[in-house]
């Protein structure tokens, strides 16, 4: 005991480190390390709650597929001049950069005409690139504009640091909705200079019948669903200070959003003219959300749970795109099930080379045999930026698009949101775009071999990649439903 004590008193600095450091590792991850399962008849999959019956009419909502970043830009633009009465932006990740100043200063200067703007951010994000950053202040400080941040991050009470929202959407007044993969920053918005763009992937939503609110319109659902989350118990209000404006580098960027909207009419004129949202929409027979627990601890997988259903229900074939794929038994087994029902049964992820999530690819490596045998058609995308969007097409009348990434994280973790349309002219123009990707993705033979079409060039990975790939593949995989 006196040597203990001894040794305690020599150490006791480095000893609080260790103990403070495994405090936070063994919160953070033992609330999930056990994945949750539903139990028989508690997620009861009805054909009808997506499909149109023959005898129904067509919805009032009518919808795009906004595959170019330049045009996801462009429209948020649009819809923040157009709004007159409210603004929901929902974000996982928002950061100051070119294509954020374009899009604040068109939510500026929409409050300042009135429009009450509601903005939801994840806590990580909030924390890392919101806080003591006056660009935010200038916008959280307007009293039309209201930033709530998604449980921020508490070091003391490490167990909720892994709850993340990761929903994607933007709502204008009850006429038009955005919804799927996209953050908010360069990366995904606009055509600014990035070492690191992404392809992605949203839908539009118009609503014909918005003069009547969104009773019958899927907008309505995901409003819904905001509110409960907007007025749940894991928020936090943003630095609600109107105060913030006295401060001499709060009001600069107050002048340069000002003075960036003016600026917005020369770079994008075409997001000032006349827009038909008719003219650039099809019509569609039903749309549905598709939507999981909200809380920040595990989450039952109520979301891959309907989309397996979904996919199962198919009558000859299904393709499913995903950024990536870390699947657990459970999720191997729903695959499983799809592929026994579905001859025709594909799945296009980013190849190794070309990903840009290195836990995801290092973990990919070592179980890409477990995802060949649960028998879908793997196909590797080598297009150059990374692919980021996620989307299901089921036949030629089921186009479902969202934020859900085939990893354990969206599956247990993270909240998430997919958008189910029925309708053979949707479908149709999703299937275009996904066509574009597979013309550049390589055929999976087996675990090491490839079909590889003309004019597709795989990429070699860096020595340096490959060491880093060697070492956190093994290394993670009792952590590797965080990736």
């Amino acid at each position: 005991m006196k040597g203990f004590r001894l040794f305690f008193k020599r150490h006791w600095k480095l000893l609080t480190v260790l103990f403070v450091l495994l405090y936070l590792f063994v919160g953070m991850l033992a609330p999930f390390a056990r994945q949750k399962r539903i139990e028989a008849g508690e997620n009861p999959y009805r054909r009808e709650d997506f499909y149109a019956a023959e005898n129904e009419g067509m919805s009032v909502d009518r919808a795009h597929v906004v595959e170019a970043n330049t045009e996801a830009l462009e429209l948020r633009l649009r819809m923040a001049e157009e709004a007159r009465e409210r603004i929901i932006l929902s974000t996982f990740d928002y950061r100051e950069d070119e294509s954020t100043w374009d899009l604040s200063a068109a939510l500026y200067a929409a409050a300042e005409r009135g429009v009450h703007i509601e903005i939801m951010v994840d806590g990580i994000s909030g924390f890392l690139r919101m806080e003591r950053n006056p660009f935010f202040y200038a916008l959280s400080s307007h009293p039309q504009i209201e930033i709530r941040i998604y449980n921020p991050p508490n070091l003391l009470k490490p167990w909720g640091l892994n709850g993340r929202m990761h929903d994607k959407y933007v709502i204008c007044d009850d006429k038009a909705m955005l919804l799927g993969g996209r953050n908010t920053f360069r990366y995904f918005l606009g055509d600014y200079e990035t070492n690191d763009r992404s392809y992605d992937r949203e839908v539009m939503i118009y609503n014909t019948d918005y003069a009547n609110g969104t009773a019958k319109s899927v907008i309505s659902q995901v409003e819904e669903y905001y509110n409960g989350i907007w007025d749940g118990p894991y928020m936090r209000v943003f630095h609600d200070d109107e105060g913030l404006k006295e401060k001499d580098k709060v009001q600069e960027c107050i002048v340069k959003l000002q003075e960036r909207y003016e600026g917005l009419k020369e770079h994008y004129p075409q997001c000032f003219d006349d827009y038909s949202y008719r003219d650039h929409t099809v019509a569609v027979r039903k749309a549905a959300l598709i939507s999981g627990e909200t809380g920040i601890y595990g989450k039952k997988p109520y979301v891959w749970d309907t989309l397996k259903n979904l996919m199962a229900d198919a009558d000859e074939k299904v393709v499913l795109h995903t950024p990536y794929a870390v699947l657990d038994s459970q999720m191997e087994d729903g695959m499983k099930e799809i592929a026994a029902k579905v001859d025709d049964f594909s799945m296009i992820l980013n190849s190794i080379e070309n990903g840009d999530n290195v836990v995801a690819s290092s973990d990919y490596r070592i179980h890409k045999k477990d995802i060949i045998d649960t028998g879908v058609q793997l196909y590797e995308f080598d297009g150059g930026d990374s692919s980021h969007g996620k989307s299901i097409l089921i036949d030629d009348d089921m186009a479902i698009i969202g934020s859900f990434n085939l990893d354990m994280r969206s599956v247990y973790m993270d909240t998430e949101l997919m958008l189910a349309i029925h309708g053979e002219e949707f479908s149709s123009e999703l299937k275009a775009h996904m066509d574009v990707f597979q013309e550049k993705c390589r055929k999976v033979l087996d675990e090491k071999n490839y079909e590889v079409p003309e004019g597709v060039t795989v990429q070699e990975i860096p020595l340096k990649k490959q060491i880093i790939f060697r070492i956190l593949g093994p290394l993670l995989q009792p952590f590797r439903y965080l990736a």
